[in-house]
């Protein structure tokens, strides 16, 4: 089998990137100038953790509320009843009701990119945790997303709050902004997660919590951070 080959733009990109760690600020200053695809890409952070989320007591799932927005006009369902509903699309939902949404969501048929739930429709939402739960939209009262206060939580979400999951290797994943953000937004989002992570250490992290830090574009090669640079700014 033939390997595919990376594009001309994707080179170009390795090639600007030394073999070191870069300060946070140099390495996102260097991001916004290497070789772009044609689109408004995402910025991502991807972060090796010294936790095992085997273990309950080192999982890690929490949010954070990105200072500068995400980038992304997100979607969002609230499944509510009554004043409850009317609340949400005030609040700027795209989706409120029950069962027009259950129904979406069984016949897999659903287009909105986050769920949000009153605590008495959520055993309405225990069989449909398969579907849910693989995409990451099962909502929790931990990320936020179970509440009665959904007319908060919906104007939150609208305005940049961002949940994360660690995954089973124990990295987490998280996009802080897009390509076009200056650089000062995309460190105050960048930040704004380091201070969530370490808020939200989990209690069976032991020894080293940080291990590693990368930062990329959606169709870029990655930057190997110097933490020291972020956690001493």
């Amino acid at each position: 089998m033939s390997r595919k080959k990376s594009s001309s733009r994707f080179r170009n990109a390795v090639i600007q990137i030394e073999d070191r760690q870069y300060d946070y600020l140099e390495a996102i200053t260097l991001l916004k100038n290497l070789p772009s695809a044609k689109f408004i890409e995402t910025v991502e952070a991807h972060i090796v953790l010294g936790i095992d989320p085997k273990y309950a007591d080192q999982q890690l799932r929490s949010n954070v509320v990105l200072p500068k927005g995400t980038g992304k006009n997100i979607k969002i369902a609230v499944i509510a009843r009554g004043e409850k509903a009317v609340q949400a699309l005030e609040a700027g939902a795209d989706i409120a009701e029950v069962d027009g949404i259950i129904n979406q969501i069984e016949n897999q048929s659903y287009d909105f990119d986050k769920l949000i739930a009153t605590p008495d429709v959520m055993p309405l939402l225990a069989k449909l945790g398969r579907i849910l739960g693989p995409k990451g939209l099962m909502p929790s009262p931990k990320a936020g997303t179970v509440t009665w206060d959904v007319l908060s939580a919906v104007k939150e979400f609208k305005g940049g709050k961002l949940e994360y999951k660690v995954d089973k290797a124990g990295i987490l994943h998280i996009p802080f902004g897009k390509i076009n953000f200056s650089v000062d937004d995309l460190a105050q989002n960048l930040c704004s997660v380091q201070e969530s992570i370490d808020r939200n250490r989990p209690s069976g992290a032991k020894g080293k919590y940080w291990k590693k830090l990368y930062i990329c574009s959606t169709m870029g090669p990655s930057i190997s951070i110097n933490m020291s640079s972020l956690f001493n700014r």
